[in-house]
């Protein structure tokens, strides 16, 4: 009698998901070359070590002025400047632009010192010292009239204004595409930690099979052999590295030295052929004397015949280290329904492990976030971030726009909507086509905006495919009330009109960032408006800015004057950067003697630190989304915080507490 196995019973196709769950193939982390990530996805998160761009630059070619040197101008009374030189892109500047001056400037040229504004050449005039005379020759201008005003800023890309250093860049379990690679290479990332590829050995069984590109006998009922290279294809595509072995034949000996070499060198050991029940079948007797078969037969159809399970490896010559095991799946035979069940249970469990997603397609259908007015009578090609609710409705689709020379908005954003030149308007709710940067492409589980804080990027790093646009706290709320995103991040005093459900929060300690050693002996809030020193602020949208401003109406309550007394006295009230690390690196840099920012971000840069005192950061909901699993998934983490002792999320973060169940 022979010995034959048979199938009796059939797994089901959930335990089959669950046995090749239950399997170790995850390789570990490694550091690849930018040049190299392509493709590969980060194991850990990146944030912005510099500002990009690192200086002020000018947007557009024009002159470089003072802006309350155009105040009033206008066609009838243009503002008439002297001309004291030019700056290019690509050289430091040599002129310095004093009041009633102005220096020429080319796009993305270094602002020269005392300019804050630039005035683009269309609005502008050549005159010369005879007046502007066109009958008089001359080889260069004198002066320069200015036909418009301009505010400080205008036409100017501000250092950090596309993202700004301590930025959460990159979040771990992001895939690598141009898009990113042209971001970390704008920041100076010249290698990345990824995710390593999981080896996948593939071995070949059946005496019937040749190799393509040798000769075939049909005579002998010789087939070439398409698993192979079929397999090793989706191997690849998976986010794998596929490993052909030699063919094996039928000869159980020979299938038994390829698969123990595949378990030794290998992840994943893959087998096509040899699964069945026939007498001729060995291999599974391959990995019931050398491993684990943990399951032989699912009822699906192609692809009845498979095998599940484990194989030792052996230990390497000279160490004391355990050997471990390998992952093992044997594949049918037939062609298709190899590769019908490689697709449906074994690409998943590759992707899992090289932290790939799921594919999806390359146009979507959603509906806009917000309406969008645009009338400029071209075609606009207008990046968008998509958002499922999984309500049964279409994709949130959002505008994400920061202009054409900022890189994060290709991170920012799934893919494009072609808006019609003859279309000005896109209503709330009106039906678009996205159409995606990469088949790849995922929306992110969880859409969140507002405050930067370094306590939020650890939290952020706890949720699966989170997106999360740092606008600053008040255009967070305003963006929440607008029913874009899943929640807000505000800090300080925010607006608590706004309808929101918080989910929890922490509390951080604020102040002024000083010189190492505190050189001006800074005390407070006095010594900026009663002393000599440059200070360096955050935006208004900041929650930052908001506590200063409360504790700025304080002092004036005291003086018995107006904020407005007091902030005029401040030199570089006005000057305005984007993150929280952008006011400490400035006074590193010797730019000022004081900036508005964190406890921890002054203490990890090695900076001194004058305390104003604490302020709240909370997470705030929609509302409507509280029970969306992303969201739920978010509160829990911040439930975590106060619950539990051991959390570890605000270790090592300097100025930072948890909050009580007693906080508001």
């Amino acid at each position: 009698m022979s010995d034959r196995k048979e199938f009796r019973d059939l797994a089901t196709p959930e335990a089959a998901r669950e046995a090749i769950g239950s399997l170790d193939l995850s390789p570990e982390p490694e550091t690849v070359p930018l040049r190299e990530a392509r493709g590969r996805v980060l194991a850990e998160r990146i944030d912005a070590a510099i500002d990009v761009p690192g200086f002020d630059r000018a947007s557009m070619d024009g002159y470089a002025v003072r802006a309350r040197d155009t105040f009033g101008a206008d066609e009838a009374e243009p503002a008439e400047l002297d001309l004291v030189g030019a700056v290019h892109a690509g050289a430091a500047p040599d002129v310095t632009v004093e009041p009633g001056t102005c220096a020429e400037i080319s796009t993305g040229a270094v602002m020269p010192d005392g300019a804050d504004a630039v005035v683009m050449v269309e609005r502008t005039d050549e005159l010369d010292a005879a007046g502007g005379d066109p009958d008089v020759e001359r080889d260069e201008p004198d002066r320069i009239a200015v036909r418009t005003a301009v505010a400080p800023g205008d036409h100017v890309m501000s250092a950090g204004a596309d993202i700004a250093a301590g930025a959460r860049a990159l979040g771990p379990g992001t895939r690598l595409t141009p898009r990113e690679i042209g971001l970390l290479s704008a920041l100076g990332v010249d290698e990345v930690p990824v995710e390593g590829k999981p080896r996948v050995g593939i071995v070949s069984t059946g005496d019937e099979l040749v190799r393509p590109g040798e000769d075939l006998d049909p005579s002998r009922g010789e087939i070439y052999d398409v698993n192979s290279t079929t397999i090793a294809a989706g191997v690849e595509e998976a986010g794998g590295e596929p490993v052909l072995y030699p063919h094996a034949g039928d000869d159980y000996d020979e299938m038994e030295r390829l698969l123990r070499r595949a378990a030794d060198e290998c992840d994943l050991a893959l087998s096509s052929g040899s699964t069945s029940a026939s007498a001729v079948d060995v291999i599974y007797r391959v990995i019931e004397e050398r491993g684990e078969l943990l399951l032989h037969g699912v009822a699906v159809k192609p692809g009845k015949p498979m095998l599940i399970g484990r194989l030792d490896r052996r230990a390497k010559e000279g160490t004391s280290e355990s050997p471990g095991e390998s992952a093992y799946v044997g594949l049918p035979g037939y062609p298709v329904s190899a590769l019908t069940i490689f697709r449906t249970f074994v690409a998943p469990a590759i992707r899992e492990a090289a932290g790939r997603p799921e594919p999806a397609t390359a146009t979507v259908e959603g509906r806009m976030a917000v309406g969008e007015r645009y009338g400029e009578g071209r075609m606009r090609l207008m990046p968008v971030g998509l958002l499922d609710l999984n309500d049964g409705d279409l994709p949130l689709v959002y505008p994400v726009d920061k202009g054409s020379g900022a890189t994060t908005s290709l991170v920012e954003a799934d893919g494009v909507v072609a808006v019609d030149p003859d279309t000005e308007y896109l209503d709330r709710g009106e039906r678009v086509s996205v159409q995606l940067f990469s088949p790849d492409v995922r929306p992110p589980t969880l859409l969140g905006v507002g405050e930067d804080d370094p306590a939020l990027n650890r939290l952020l790093d706890r949720l699966e495919s989170p997106r999360y646009l740092p606008v600053g706290s008040r255009e967070g709320l305003r963006r929440l009330r607008d029913g874009v995103p899943d929640a807000a991040v505000v800090a300080g005093p925010g607006d608590r009109e706004v309808d929101a459900v918080d989910l929890g929060g922490w509390r951080r300690e604020w102040g002024l960032v000083v010189p190492e050693g505190n050189p001006d002996g800074v005390t407070g809030l006095a010594d900026l408006v009663d002393g000599d020193l440059r200070f360096v602020n955050r935006s208004t949208d900041s929650g930052l800015r908001r506590s200063l401003d409360d504790a700025l109406d304080g002092l004036a309550a005291d003086r018995d004057a107006s904020r407005r007394n007091l902030t005029d006295r401040i030199d570089g009230y006005g000057l305005t950067v984007r993150a929280f690390e952008s006011p400490v690196r400035k006074v590193i840099a010797g730019d000022a003697d004081a900036g508005l920012g964190l406890r921890e971000t002054a203490e990890r840069l090695g900076c001194g630190f004058v305390s104003l005192g604490e302020q709240p950061v909370s997470v705030r909901a929609a509302p409507d989304r509280v029970e969306r699993d992303a969201v739920a998934e978010l509160a829990g983490a911040l439930e975590d915080l106060v619950d539990t002792a051991d959390d570890d999320l605000l270790d090592d973060l300097a100025g930072y507490s948890r909050n009580s169940r007693n906080d508001p």
